[in-house]
């Protein structure tokens, strides 16, 4: 009898038999994480929600990555400037609408702080490179390569010069006046406005002198990212899954996620790209996830291809490849895929096996003035997406059923909870996103 026959019928598995199978990961311990500081986290809370780093003031990190959502915004493709509400009850404001969605899906937040990440983003355009100044590749380069704490703190950099995330358009701001000039760096570029903007509040200065007190009160944009990067490896570190217990030989999972840990580790081969102790092994795969929304590319295409990890590297190789997301607390990261195609975790799984069994109505997408399905109408772009993609697995939907209930047991209690949570107010006194 297998396994999946033996678990489905009634029995569990002592976490003590973990070791029993093969390739499950190693206990995550504090050796796996960047020591953190508390008044650095604290501090990196607050600009967290504070819409403050945001060109028009409307738009915090926390729009696009609460908790409410998993660390994501529970829409396919966000909405940043030029949305109001949360959530997948975000729409376009009518006043001031955004020219086109954010192009990818938001991102969950768990575990950035680890040390085995390297890379940043669905196409892992900010890489760890020790022969870069700072040791970062990035898409800007130069001086602002440096001075950053971590990989996860020169992430933050991008996001508040995005005109669709933070930044807004044109001529609505001087943060978007400056990036439309492609003034970024530099005494007047949007880095150092929004950090003027911050360091004028007279709650942020105080805060600031505190906990980096060698900086004699100069706050750099590179300061305002330690401290968000300090905040995220605190609140989103998560390791106390039903799943650590099992792997630590403290407590036995049910029947079915049993099964399901079997399939993952076993026949279905989920582990060769979701490996390690998160999930992932940090690659690049060509799945043949559906493709919706703008695509990202150079503002003057306009063919809403979006070719992923080969818009980085230049290679054609690497055509329609994504990077594999960690599976950590995935049940509240929905929907899933780059482009957030998929609203459910069995739809998801069921198209990984059968890339074109995908129906529109799986899209979390709230109507904007763009059209959204055009690489999806286009056969020529269809064929190079299915010819450069592998598929995956095809499930039966007991199979599919197991993998759900195995992946229910990352999702971590602790983490969900939050350990410093949402303020109650910023500095700023601007509005906290809250649902």
């Amino acid at each position: 009898m297998t396994m999946l026959r033996l678990a489905l019928a009634g029995l569990t598995l002592a976490g003590a038999a973990a070791a029993e199978i093969a390739g499950l990961p190693a206990p995550v311990t504090d050796a796996a994480y960047r020591p953190v500081r508390e008044d650095e986290a604290r501090l990196g809370q607050l600009l967290f929600y504070d819409p403050i780093l945001s060109g028009g003031r409307e738009v915090a990190c926390a729009t696009c990555h609460h908790p409410a959502f998993g660390t994501s915004d529970g829409l396919s493709l966000g909405i940043g400037d030029g949305g109001i509400g949360l959530g997948p009850e975000r729409v376009a404001d009518p006043d001031n609408p955004p020219e086109e969605r954010v192009p990818r899906n938001a991102q969950s937040l768990w575990n950035l702080g680890a040390l085995e990440y390297v890379a940043m983003f669905h196409d892992g355009r900010i890489e760890a490179d020790a022969s870069r100044p700072g040791g970062l590749r990035t898409p800007i380069g130069g001086d602002m390569a440096t001075g950053f704490a971590s990989i996860l703190s020169a992430q933050s950099m991008f996001p508040v010069v995005s005109p669709d995330e933070m930044a807004g358009h044109y001529s609505e701001n001087e943060i978007a006046q400056a990036v439309r000039r492609g003034v970024v760096t530099g005494p007047d570029g949007a880095w150092a406005l929004i950090s003027a903007r911050v360091a004028a509040v007279p709650e942020y200065a105080r805060l600031f002198a505190e906990v980096y007190p060698d900086r004699g009160g100069e706050i750099a944009f590179t300061d305002i990212s330690n401290a968000l990067a300090a905040f995220i490896e605190f609140e989103f570190r998560s390791d106390t899954a039903p799943f650590d217990a099992y792997l630590r030989g403290e407590a036995d999972l049910p029947a079915e996620a049993v099964a399901g840990l079997e399939l993952f580790y076993g026949e279905t081969g989920c582990a060769s790209c979701h490996a390690g102790p998160f999930q992932t092994d940090h690659g690049f795969h060509a799945m043949g996830a559906p493709q919706i929304g703008p695509g990202k590319h150079a503002r003057f295409e306009s063919d809403h291809r979006d070719e992923g990890r080969a818009e980085v590297t230049g290679d054609p190789a690497d055509r329609y490849a994504f990077r594999t997301p960690s599976l950590r607390n995935v049940t509240l990261t929905a929907p899933y895929g780059h482009a957030g195609a998929h609203r459910t975790l069995d739809g998801f799984l069921a198209s990984h096996g059968r890339p074109g069994a995908w129906d529109r109505a799986e899209a979390v997408l709230p109507a904007l003035a763009v059209e959204d399905w055009l690489a999806l109408d286009d056969p020529a772009e269809g064929a190079a997406i299915a010819s450069a993609s592998v598929a995956g697995p095809e499930l039966s939907e007991a199979e599919i059923a197991a993998l759900v209930a195995f992946l229910g047991t990352l999702t971590d209690p602790v983490a969900e909870a939050g350990r410093l949570g949402i303020p109650a107010e910023v500095p700023s006194g601007l509005t906290v996103p809250m649902p």
